[in-house]
C-alpha cells in the first residue's frame, strides 16, 4: 500500500510541522528559505496532502485553513524527479500536487522587472532565471500562465494577473506571426498571438 495508514499518516504530520518549524527558525523564517535542495533525508512514503488546482491544501481530505500551516509547509516543498515532496532534514513524504503548487496573485513593475506576489507570500522576478511560460488548451484555445518560483517550483497566473500582463505587453514578430509578451530583467516571455487576449 502507497499512502500511510491513517495513525501513520497523523503522526508523520505531526512530526513534519515540528521539523518544518525547526528548520525554519534555524534558517531566520522571513528572511530566507530552508536549503531543502541540499537534504538527502530517506522517504517514508506519502502524505495525505494534496494542493488543489485552485491552490486550496487539502489534508485527508480537508482543507488546511491555517495560513501560517500552508505557509510552513510550502518552504519544506520541493520537487524532485518522482514528485512532489515535503522535506525535512530526517524525514521526505511524497504529496499529490494537481497543476502548480502556487498561484500568483499580483503582478507589479519595478524598473525592468516584473515581480509576481504568490498565494504563500513567496516574491519571484521574473526574468532568465524564472521565466514565464503560456501553455494553450489545444481545444478551448484557453492560456494556462505559469511563472518560475525556485527550483522547478511555479506559480500558475491568476487570471486577473495575467489580464494586467496582456496590458503591459508589447508586440513583436515571432516565428508564427505577430505576438504579444511582456519583458523582464532583459528577458522577453511571449504570451500568445498578437490579438488573442486583447478585445
Amino acid at each position: 500500500m502507497n499512502a500511510l495508514d491513517d495513525n501513520s499518516d497523523k503522526r508523520g504530520l505531526s512530526a513534519l510541522v515540528e521539523g518544518a518549524r525547526a528548520t525554519g527558525e534555524k534558517s531566520g523564517e522571513g528572511r530566507g528559505l530552508p536549503p531543502v535542495h541540499l537534504w538527502n533525508p530517506p522517504s517514508c512514503g506519502d502524505i495525505d496532502i494534496v494542493i488543489r488546482k485552485n491552490g486550496l491544501w487539502l489534508h485527508e481530505g480537508s482543507p488546511i485553513g491555517r495560513k501560517e500551516l500552508v505557509r510552513l509547509f510550502s518552504t519544506v516543498l520541493r520537487k524532485d524527479p518522482d514528485g512532489f515532496c515535503l522535506v525535512t532534514p530526517v524525514e521526505k513524504l511524497m504529496i499529490r500536487v494537481e497543476d502548480a503548487p502556487f498561484h500568483a496573485i499580483r503582478v507589479d513593475r519595478r524598473g525592468d522587472a516584473l515581480v509576481f506576489l504568490t498565494d504563500v507570500g513567496d516574491e519571484t522576478e521574473a526574468g532568465p532565471d524564472n521565466p514565464i511560460r503560456v501553455e494553450t488548451d489545444p481545444e478551448t484555445g484557453e492560456p494556462a500562465p505559469y511563472v518560475h518560483v525556485r527550483r522547478g517550483l511555479e506559480a500558475r497566473i491568476d487570471r486577473p494577473v495575467f489580464y494586467e500582463l496582456v496590458e503591459l505587453a508589447e508586440e513583436r514578430r515571432g516565428a508564427d506571426g505577430p505576438e504579444l509578451g511582456v519583458t523582464s530583467n532583459g528577458a522577453f516571455f511571449p504570451l500568445g498571438p498578437a490579438g488573442a487576449h486583447r478585445t
